[in-house]
């Protein structure tokens, strides 16, 4: 009942992103029961099989899809106060993969209803033509089959959600530290006693000690080497005469992702069963649909470390002020927005190497793969348009500091163009030589 009430009184904006979330889980659920009519009609089970195995890739794209938006979801962060009454990481971790499983479960109820509308079973009027071969009109549907099937995408979003959310303790590599009054932390840094008793007043005094005995403040910087201090002079004071350090605006890189090698391996691994399945004269087999599901895995796991790798291209040979912003911002947001970025080169890729894989003699096939792949490419794009708004908000207050200490709004949408220029240029040939590589085989 709560995720029920707090799916309710969510904003208009993550209302419409919850409806994506029903919209693809509806369209899922509707291949899922095309594949269970085309297996009644039809005696061969390996070509129901097949149909079945296409499946995978809607499905995936709506539980990655899911995961995004539960991410984003302000009703289900965690907040100062909620853990008084009850409302932990865990319960708010739970909270939002019940209501991932809700918004999935609208959109299974809905397939299952327009599939039986064009089947005839509620006006008793079918279609006709291609449509009875996967709509299996006049034969009777198996519910308990059809249930099962459209469980799917509600159970697999809520454990996708579950697992992606789950409470995660800090890791810092200082050991437990014991503090003031014998509370423990995990860092060495120590607090200055005004920071108890004097409200933050030595503890400025302290800070502007430091800087006072230390480098100019238009020198110092912090251990990655990013700008930690902008300009000198006189520091404001706040209300209660206590001097307040200037908010400065930090962009600190972060360790390169670990992903980039593996992406690369099960990438040739996957170029290589495809042909070797073109080899063989199997290129239309579930060998051939292994090849290409791990060709795409791999340009997924290459993502975040090809973005990394950008933000760093972008900051070689004497960088200015423009692309060293830039590159720090990918530097920093590379798993973000590298991964769903990866997805959606995948995404390409696939749909230009699925034009050899389909059966063209099977003319009931088509709409079913249009709608395959306007919703896969639907949600990879809802995706990465949801983890860049994300990254924005992340450095919403970098921006706000850059803006007060003077930038121009129009070099920050420099920067933001120019990142978006970079990963083109990476990304766009690397997916095209992909497709072509997957498609050559495939195709015979």
């Amino acid at each position: 009942m709560l995720a029920l009430r707090l799916s309710l009184g969510a904003q208009p904006a993550v209302q419409v992103r919850r409806l994506l979330v029903a919209g693809a889980s509806a369209g899922t659920g509707f291949l899922l029961l095309s594949a269970l009519g085309h297996a009644l009609t039809h005696p061969d089970p390996s070509a129901s099989a097949l149909r079945l195995a296409w499946c995978a890739a809607p499905l995936a794209a709506t539980v990655y899809l899911a995961v995004a938006v539960a991410r984003t979801d302000p009703a289900t962060r965690p907040r100062p106060g909620l853990s008084a009454v009850g409302l932990g990481p865990a319960k708010l971790m739970a909270i939002s993969a019940a209501t991932t499983a809700l918004s999935c479960l609208l959109g299974s109820a809905l397939a299952l209803l327009v599939f039986l509308q064009l089947r005839g079973d509620l006006t008793g009027m079918p279609l006709g033509g291609g449509a009875r071969e996967f709509l299996a009109a006049g034969r009777p549907l198996p519910m308990p089959a059809a249930l099962t099937l459209l469980a799917v995408v509600p159970l697999s979003a809520a454990a996708a959600v579950a697992v992606t959310l789950r409470p995660r303790e800090p890791v810092t590599g200082a050991g437990r530290v014991y503090g003031r009054f014998g509370a423990y932390r995990r860092t060495t840094t120590l607090e200055s006693f005004g920071a108890y008793g004097r409200f933050g007043r030595q503890l400025g005094a302290a800070a502007r000690g430091r800087r006072t005995a230390g480098a100019p403040a238009g020198d110092q910087q912090d251990g990655t080497g990013a700008e930690s201090a902008v300009g000198s002079g006189p520091e404001p004071a706040d209300g209660s005469g206590a001097v307040v350090p200037p908010v400065v605006p930090t962009v600190v890189p972060t360790a390169a992702p670990s992903g980039l090698p593996w992406g690369v391996t099960v990438l040739a691994v996957g170029l290589a069963v495809e042909a070797l399945t073109s080899r063989t004269g199997s290129g239309d087999g579930p060998a051939a649909l292994l090849g290409l599901a791990l060709t795409c895995l791999g340009l997924a796991l290459v993502g975040p470390g090809l973005t990394h790798l950008c933000g760093r291209l972008l900051q070689a040979f004497r960088p200015g002020a423009l692309r060293l912003l830039a590159g720090r911002v990918l530097m920093t947001e590379a798993t973000r927005i590298g991964r769903p970025l990866g997805v959606v080169c995948a995404v390409v890729a696939a749909a230009y190497a699925m034009a050899s894989l389909h059966d063209r003699e099977d003319p009931s096939a088509g709409p079913l793969v249009v709608l395959g792949v306007l919703l896969v490419a639907g949600c990879t794009v809802a995706t990465l348009l949801t983890a860049a708004v994300e990254a924005k908000q992340a450095h919403s207050g970098t921006t706000e500091s850059l803006r007060r200490l003077g930038a121009p709004a129009a070099s920050l949408r420099r920067a933001a163009a120019l990142r978006a220029g970079a990963l083109l240029v990476l990304f766009g040939p690397l997916t095209v030589a992909v497709a072509e590589l997957s498609a050559w085989p495939l195709g015979g």
